[in-house]
């Protein structure tokens, strides 16, 4: 059975009960003070009939047996004045009328002269009427009339006058119609109620069903729209952050797997490209093309030259492999970074030299700083970076620069070049794995793209980071960052 449906059938139990249960109370209340339901019917002639006041008809009926067995009985005033007396306890008065003539009236029934005289007539012998209220001076008055023949087949006739509670009155009067806009107020407040539930559980629910199912078919590419800041509400905003993520890692997903055939067909290509080389050369050996022994070196040397190519670049990719999987292991030591920079920048500034490249240093660090560094690792960040700036070197006066200083708690180092610079679109994705931001691999600008790839990966196996700067046919920026271990 499905929530919208036990919903309803809910809110329909809500409705159907309370009404039975009111209909039910009433036809009690009516059996109870009435004796049979004969008096339904009277409800919408005169409702006053369903509440009729049995103590004061219990009093007029001990009247009316009184003067059956005294007939005179009415002629003494005492006994009239203490009835009188007990029936204003219910705030009730009485009227005697004999053929006619009024024998008595209550002190109170005096002040209202009109009373006694629009009394109704003589009816039959023991017969019993009850009116409808009405208004005398500011009260509401109820009239009782108990028929009876007195002395000698005189027609006798007892009025009993009860004044009526303004609120009491008020319900008798209009019972029916509150009966009536009870029952319409409680079907009203049924139906905005399955209203307000529909809008804010079913459809929210019906909305995350529909969003379940277009999941389940592979269609991502939607919006969940739940609002509110109940559970339900809350419920749509993490399955809407749900799939968001899920189209996010899917497209992330094809992208590598997009990156990963161009990596084979890039790896492949690099793979060939010595292999072609070495069996070519190999091939001219063979064939007696080298028939010199300086051909014969020269060719040697060549395919130890492209031999060496091969392995660097299956060791690169195995590498980056191992510290992809987490599976590379570090060997940390203590070190004085100012040194180790000092003699590397040696290194570099010579090599670079060779190849007309600029080069200037700047090194502003703590001596007395030392850092937890895998040093072959470390290096290996160094040289991919300038690896990859020589690489991208389109100046006449190619430059690079190192600068380095502290701060409270790292190691910022700065290595900037002057070369062709990063598109911005490219500039996010160039420590992604197997990117390239040039799509062509020419002799000079060739590699496996893996350069930065494993820099980044070696960084954050020594808790430190690395960050890209650049613009385009300006330059390039690369900034590491390296956590102080401890200060001398």
């Amino acid at each position: 059975m499905s929530i919208r449906l036990k919903l309803l059938l809910s809110y329909a139990a809500m409705l159907v009960i309370p009404l039975i249960s009111i209909i039910l109370i009433s036809l009690l209340m009516v059996i109870v003070f009435r004796g049979d339901l004969q008096g339904i019917k009277s409800i919408y002639e005169s409702t006053e009939e369903l509440f009729g006041q049995e103590e004061v008809k219990h009093i007029a009926q001990e009247i009316k047996r009184s003067v059956e067995l005294q007939p005179n009985i009415l002629n003494n005033q005492s006994y009239l004045e203490e009835m009188t007396n007990e029936l204003q306890k219910r705030d009730s008065e009485i009227i005697v009328r004999v053929d006619g003539e009024v024998l008595y009236r209550s002190l109170d029934i005096q002040k209202f002269s009109d009373v006694s005289s629009n009394l109704p007539p003589f009816n039959r012998n023991e017969a019993f009427r009850q009116y409808p209220a009405k208004k005398i001076g500011n009260a509401n008055y109820s009239f009782m009339q108990f028929d009876f023949h007195y002395q000698n087949n005189k027609q006798g006739t007892l009025f009993i006058i009860s004044k009526v509670n303004p609120t009491t009155y008020f319900i008798r009067k209009y019972f029916p119609t509150l009966f009536l806009s009870l029952i319409f107020v409680l079907i009203v407040t049924h139906i905005l109620l399955t209203t307000f539930m529909s809008k804010n559980i079913i459809r929210p629910l019906q909305a995350l069903r529909n969003a379940a199912s277009e999941i389940k078919e592979g269609n991502l590419d939607f919006q969940i729209k739940v609002n509110g800041k109940d559970e339900i509400g809350q419920l749509g905003i993490m399955f809407e952050e749900m799939r968001s993520r899920l189209q996010t890692s899917i497209q992330v997903q094809e992208q590598y797997e997009v990156n990963r055939k161009e990596l084979i067909s890039n790896i492949s290509h690099d793979l060939k490209t010595p292999l072609t080389t070495i069996r070519g050369y190999i091939d001219g050996i063979l064939d007696g093309v080298a028939d010199t022994p300086e051909k014969n070196l020269k060719y040697m040397q060549t395919i130890a030259v492209k031999a060496e190519e091969l392995d660097h670049l299956i060791n690169e990719l195995f590498l980056y492999s191992k510290l992809d999987l987490n599976q590379q292991q570090f060997h940390f030591e203590a070190v004085n970074v100012l040194a180790f920079l000092m003699d590397w920048s040696e290194e570099l500034e010579f090599e670079l030299e060779k190849q007309g490249i600029t080069y200037h240093s700047d090194i502003q660090l703590d001596p007395s700083a030392i850092f937890l560094l895998d040093r072959d690792q470390f290096k290996r960040v160094l040289n991919n970076i300038i690896q990859n700036s020589v690489r991208y070197m389109d100046k006449q006066q190619p430059s690079i620069q190192l600068t380095a200083h502290c701060t409270e708690s790292e190691a910022i180092l700065e290595i900037r070049d002057n070369g062709s610079g990063i598109d911005p679109e490219a500039l996010q994705h160039i420590f992604e794995r197997f990117y390239r931001a040039d799509e062509s691999r020419n002799a000079r600008t060739g590699g496996s793209g893996l350069g930065l790839a494993i820099a980044k990966q070696i960084m954050l196996g020594h808790q430190g980071g690395i960050e890209a700067y650049s613009k385009l046919r300006v330059g390039t920026t690369i900034k590491l960052c390296i956590p102080i271990a401890t200060r001398g």
